[in-house]
């Protein structure tokens, strides 16, 4: 792979492993959209409590122009991105729901928002370690006893019955660090067992959410051996999925009620949830998987009467959740606050700090070079970044990309949070290049 940005080599793992592409998931319907090239306007909206000092205006300018090019184009039918800093918060929208629709994208759109659920899960566990209500380096067993007396399999290519006892029990820093020992495997097409092990069980990342229910899901990984032995090797999704069972269980609570008393309602989070109410559909962007070798878009899942228009059997802690570009910032702008936004505290600066600290070793990213090379690493449910080579990879900046199309960060040297909304899903080992425009327009427009 050519020497790229961190963007990059986890839109690979988002658009092969997670997204439509290479898992090859079934498209709703089925149904064929001919992309057509649109004049875009852009609904632009200013928020701000200070002087426009933090970006430069003709720098915002050439940022909407050039989203908005990408909608000219057909790349995207529509897109939502927002850039706030220091109070001074700028939000736009370019194009339309879905292709050849004529409702148009607006601030309040709703996105799939995939893998940006897993720093929300990660906060939610943590504000459990807070209470001593779990530990992090306490075994799960207590609560996910298909976790217990594990078995661990002796190669990645050998059968599932050659195995050896795991050396130590799973902890929740396992998985919140993806390290517990299951995880998506990139080699495509599949070759190893386990790889088909996954699939078959109905539990290999991809773009389709698990079916069944909490526990059905659990039986389900408890009938596979391990990987690798907890703690030792980093793969990538599966960790977080099963940290979301681990919450609903030490809570007492479905994963979704605990994060909207917890999270979504002290922050205003009005639109975020595993689902869309009937009454807020209407504004749920449709998503799409792109055919390769038509270069046709396939629609993946509809907004009336598609999956996330209705209640969620299982609620992914790895990437189930919808949300807005206001709601995603009002997340951000509490991890920027080490834990705070305005009166509301969710968690400790401590806690902040320790999620948005590297947690790997170079042993334990041995096979994960398409995600981190030298410049990223992972914290607690989130990449951090530690070497700069592009504009936007700051060292300390925090965040994650989703498969639908989505990516958010936040930048603590600069003060910066950044949200891109879109449900076009990945599709190459490169990122797209809307979401290099975006990145690289958000920090050439910064002043100071």
């Amino acid at each position: 792979m050519s020497k790229s940005s961190a963007l990059n080599r986890r839109s690979l793992m988002k658009g092969a492993a997670v997204s439509a592409a290479l898992l090859a998931p079934k498209s709703v319907g089925a149904q064929e959209v001919q992309a057509q090239q649109v004049t875009s306007s852009i609904s632009s909206v200013r928020s701000t409590a200070v002087s426009m000092e933090n970006f430069a205006p003709d720098r915002l300018e050439r940022m909407r122009q050039v989203m908005a090019g990408h909608v000219e184009r057909g790349d995207v039918p529509g897109l939502v991105w927002a850039v706030s800093r220091n109070g001074e918060t700028h939000v736009d929208a370019a194009g339309t729901l879905a292709f050849n629709g004529a409702a148009p994208m607006r601030r309040d759109s709703i996105f799939r928002i995939a893998s940006l659920t897993k720093p929300i899960t990660a906060t939610t566990a943590m504000i459990l370690v807070e209470e001593s209500r779990l530990r992090l380096d306490d075994p799960v067993d207590q609560w996910l006893p298909e976790l217990a007396n594990r078995k661990v399999l002796k190669a990645i290519d050998g059968p599932l019955t050659e195995t050896v006892p795991a050396r130590r029990p799973i902890t929740l820093r396992d998985l919140l660090t993806l390290r517990f020992g299951l995880g998506a495997i990139m080699v495509y097409p599949m070759r190893y067992p386990v790889q088909h092990a996954m699939e078959e069980a109905g539990i290999a990342p991809s773009a389709d959410i698990f079916g069944g229910s909490p526990d059905d899901y659990m039986k389900r990984i408890g009938s596979l051996p391990l990987i690798h032995q907890p703690g030792e090797g980093w793969l990538y999704h599966t960790g977080l999925d099963v940290a979301g069972v681990l919450i609903s269980r030490a809570s007492g609570q479905p994963l979704s009620v605990f994060m909207q008393e917890r999270i979504f309602g002290p922050l205003g989070m009005k639109d975020t949830g595993f689902s869309v109410p009937a009454d807020k559909v209407d504004r749920l962007a449709t998503a799409y998987s792109r055919d390769f070798e038509s270069g046709k878009f396939n629609v993946h899942d509809e907004a009336k009467g598609g999956l996330f228009a209705r209640p969620a059997a299982f609620e992914s802690g790895g990437g189930g959740l919808v949300s807005t570009a206001d709601d995603y910032l009002a997340f951000q702008h509490m991890m920027l606050g080490k834990g705070k936004l305005g009166s509301e505290r969710i968690l400790s600066r401590a806690s902040v700090e320790l999620m948005t600290t590297d947690h790997l070793t170079p042993d334990q990213k041995a096979g994960a070079e398409m995600f981190f090379n030298d410049n990223t690493s992972w914290g607690l449910g989130m990449a951090v970044a530690i070497r700069r080579d592009d504009l936007w990879l700051t060292p300390g900046r925090f965040g994650w990309d989703g498969g639908y199309g989505t990516s958010a960060y936040a930048d603590p040297t600069e003060g910066l949070a950044g949200v891109l909304l879109t449900q076009r899903m990945m599709d190459s080992p490169h990122a797209p290049k809307h979401y290099i425009d975006f990145w690289t327009s958000a920090y050439q427009a910064l002043e100071g």
